[in-house]
């Protein structure tokens, strides 16, 4: 059973790598796909270590990194909505 759990973790990885490379129109499109990469990472890992019958620390400590991720992510979108007033990534702001 946990088998099949670990092929679902790693195919919701592949799923998000695949929608952040076709899919990068938007900001808020990478960055949930970024957001879900995490997410299957995490239930990788606690799968893992379910199985170990390890400390369950270390995916508690990922959570915590993407949810700062995340806020960071929501609060750099809003200043780029609030300046630019799209979230194209396409725009001028984001070429070198």
């Amino acid at each position: 059973m946990i088998e099949y759990l670990v092929v679902v973790g790693f195919f919701m990885m592949v799923v998000s790598l695949v929608a952040l490379g076709i899919q990068n129109n938007h900001l808020l499109n990478c960055l949930l796909s970024l957001e879900m990469l995490l997410l299957s990472m995490v239930f990788i890992v606690f799968l893992a270590l379910s199985v170990k019958m390890l400390d369950f620390l270390f995916p508690l400590v990922l959570l915590t990194f993407g949810a700062c991720e995340a806020s960071m992510g929501l609060a750099l979108l809003v200043v780029i909505l609030r300046s630019q007033g799209n979230d194209f990534m396409l725009s001028s702001m984001y070429k070198c």
